[in-house]
C-alpha cells in the first residue's frame, strides 16, 4: 500500500550536457516524518529537489504525490498541489511587511476592486504565525528581522499554500543554537499536523534530532534509506563517501617556524577592540567564538576589507600598512571569505576565470593571456581538488556549494600565498569535500605556510589547530593549546565565563 507515503519517486533519471545528474534514482517520503537527504555536494540532491518543484522535468521515472501520478511544468503547478521549497539562499523583498512577503501575489481585496483588505490581510498572517507558534509582528519589514526570523516567515510562506510536503535546503547554515532550537520547535508542529518534510543537511549532529529518516545519495545514485535510529555515523559517511574515514583530520608531521603575522593592539570601533595574536610558519591557528564575536570583521581589517582605527600588523617582523585587499595580497596574504557568493566568487564566470582573477598578470605575455597555460594550471587544480564540472568552462553558479568552494580554494592555490585567513571555510560542504579541505591545509602548512582558521564547528577546530583563540564581544578571551584545548573550555571563553588566559609560550 502506498497510502501511508506523501511522496514517492520512482526511477527517476536526468541527463545535462555531459553529465549524467540522476541515475535511476528512488525517493519515498511518508507523511508527517522529517526525511533527511544526505549526500556529497554534487550527488544530485537539488537536481533530484529541481524535478520535484517543476523547476526540470525528469527524462524518465515518474512521481506520486500524495497518491496520484503527478507532472510538473512549472513551480506554481508543485505549489498548487502542495510542495513548496524554503530555499538556501534567502530572497526575501525586504521593503515589504512580513504579512506582504507572506502573501505576496495572492493578498485579499475588497471584492473584485483589486484593492488588498489590509485588515484582512493581518489577520490571516496573524493565525498563520499562531498555528506554528511563530512570534514576528505581521506589519515588521523584513529588512528589520534576523535571517532566523526570515527563515521562519519562509516556512510560514511555504505553509501558507496549505503545503502537504515542504522541502528545506539547509535551513541551519547562518542559524545560532537558539536558533536552531526555535526552527526545530516550528517543524516538529508541522509533523505534528501531517506535513511532510524533506531535509537537507551537511550537519550529521542534527540527524538524531530533528530525522525519522534518511536517503543517502552519491555520484547521481541513490544508495540507500534507512531509519535514524538504524543510522550511525560511520555507517552514514561510508554511504556518502563509499570509503571509511576512519580519521577524517590525518594531520602529517610539520615543522611550526617563526612568527610571520603578528597583529598588535587591533581596533575597529563598534566591532573590535585591542586584539593581539600572533601565527607562525607551519601553524594552524583556530578562531572561535560565537556569531557576533567579531571574528570575521578582524580577519576582513587584516585583508583589508575594513580600516582599522588604531593597531599595528606585521608580517615577519616588518611593520606592514595594508590599506585595501591589494595591498595585502602584495604582502602574500590570501582570504577565504565567509560568504562565498556575496564576496567570493564572480558567478557570471566561468571555472577558470574565477580561479586566475587574483593571479591574472602571471598569464600575460606580451599584452596578451596565455590560454595554454591558464587551462594547464586550472585542470590541475580541478584534477587534484577533484572539482566536479564538466570542464573550466563551466559558469561557476552551475556548481554546487562544495565545488564552488574548492575553486576559491584553487584560486589562491594558484597565487602560492604565504599567509592564509580561511573563514567558515566548510560551510555548507559536505563530509566528503570536509575530508579533502583539511588534507590541503595540513599539507599547506607543511610546507609552511602560516593558517588562520576562523569555524564555529568546534570539531573542526579541533581536529584541525595547533592552537585556538577564542573571542567574545570583539575581544579575545582565551588561547588554548591543543592539547589543552576542548569544547567545554572554549565555550566557557566563548560566552565569556572564562577569564583570558594564553598558551605557556611567546612568539619568537
Amino acid at each position: 500500500m502506498t497510502s501511508n507515503y506523501i511522496l514517492q519517486m520512482k526511477g527517476i533519471t536526468k541527463r545535462f550536457p555531459g553529465v549524467k545528474a540522476l541515475d535511476n534514482v528512488n525517493l519515498e517520503v511518508k507523511k508527517g516524518t522529517v526525511h533527511a537527504l544526505m549526500g556529497e555536494n554534487g550527488a544530485g540532491k537539488s537536481t533530484l529537489m529541481k524535478i520535484l518543484i517543476g523547476m526540470y522535468k525528469p527524462d524518465s521515472g515518474k512521481i506520486i504525490f500524495d497518491g496520484q501520478e503527478v507532472h510538473f511544468n512549472n513551480v506554481s503547478d508543485a505549489l498548487k498541489k502542495g510542495i513548496s521549497m524554503i530555499h538556501q539562499e534567502l530572497n526575501p523583498i525586504l521593503e515589504m511587511t512580513v504579512a506582504e512577503n507572506i502573501f505576496l501575489g495572492r493578498e485579499p481585496t475588497w471584492g473584485k476592486t483589486g484593492i488588498v483588505n489590509n485588515k484582512k490581510l493581518i489577520k490571516m498572517t496573524e493565525e498563520l504565525l499562531s498555528q506554528l507558534n511563530i512570534d514576528i509582528n505581521p506589519n515588521k519589514k523584513m529588512r528589520d528581522l534576523s535571517i532566523a526570523n526570515i527563515q521562519m516567515i519562509e516556512i510560514a510562506k511555504a505553509v501558507s499554500y496549505d503545503a502537504k510536503l515542504v522541502i528545506m535546503d539547509e535551513p541551519t547554515s547562518t542559524l545560532t543554537n537558539r536558533e536552531v532550537d526555535q526552527l526545530f520547535t516550528v517543524i516538529r508542529s508541522l509533523k505534528n499536523n501531517g506535513v511532510g518534510i524533506i531535509y537537507i543537511t551537511h550537519k550529521m549532529s542534527e540527524l538524531k534530532e530533528i530525522a525519522d529518516e534518511i536517503s543517502v545519495f552519491r555520484d547521481g545514485l541513490f544508495v540507500g534509506s534507512d531509519t535514524i535510529d538504524n543510522m550511525d555515523n560511520d555507517k552514514l559517511i561510508k554511504m556518502m563517501v563509499g570509503r571509511d574515514l576512519n580519521r577524517i583530520f590525518n594531520r602529517p608531521e610539520k615543522k611550526i617556524g617563526e612568527v610571520a603575522l603578528s597583529v598588535k593592539n587591533l581596533s575597529k570601533i563598534g566591532s573590535f577592540e585591542d586584539i593581539n595574536f600572533y601565527v607562525r610558519k607551519g601553524e594552524i591557528l583556530g578562531f572561535a567564538g560565537l556569531v557576533g564575536s567579531g571574528r570575521t570583521e578582524v580577519m576582513e581589517t587584516i585583508f583589508g576589507l575594513r580600516r582599522r582605527d588604531k593597531g599595528e600588523i606585521y608580517i615577519n617582523n616588518e611593520l606592514v600598512d595594508i590599506k585595501g585587499p591589494k595591498d595585502a595580497v602584495r604582502n602574500n596574504i590570501g582570504f577565504l571569505t565567509e560568504d562565498r557568493k556575496l564576496s567570493g566568487l564572480f558567478l557570471p564566470l566561468n571555472i577558470k576565470d574565477n580561479m586566475i582573477i587574483v593571479n591574472i598578470d602571471k598569464y600575460v605575455t606580451k599584452g596578451f593571456l596565455s590560454s595554454q597555460k591558464i587551462n594547464k594550471d586550472c585542470n590541475k587544480q580541478m584534477d587534484q581538488l577533484s572539482i566536479k564540472a564538466p570542464n573550466s568552462e563551466e559558469i561557476i553558479e552551475n556548481l554546487s556549494g562544495g565545488n564552488q568552494q574548492k575553486v576559491l580554494l584553487a584560486r589562491w592555490l594558484l597565487k602560492n600565498p604565504d599567509i592564509l585567513i580561511l573563514d567558515e571555510p566548510t560551510r555548507g560542504i559536505d563530509i566528503g569535500a570536509k575530508s579533502e579541505f583539511y588534507n590541503v591545509i595540513f599539507e599547506l602548512a607543511k610546507l609552511g605556510k602560516a593558517i588562520i582558521v576562523v569555524s564555529s564547528e568546534m570539531p573542526e577546530l579541533l581536529g584541525l589547530c595547533d592552537r585556538i583563540m577564542v573571542m567574545h564581544e570583539g575581544k579575545i578571551t582565551g588561547e588554548l593549546s591543543r592539547e589543552e584545548a576542548d569544547q567545554e573550555k572554549i565555550m566557557q571563553y566563548a560566552t565569556g565565563q572564562l577569564k583570558y588566559k594564553s598558551v605557556k609560550h611567546t612568539a619568537n
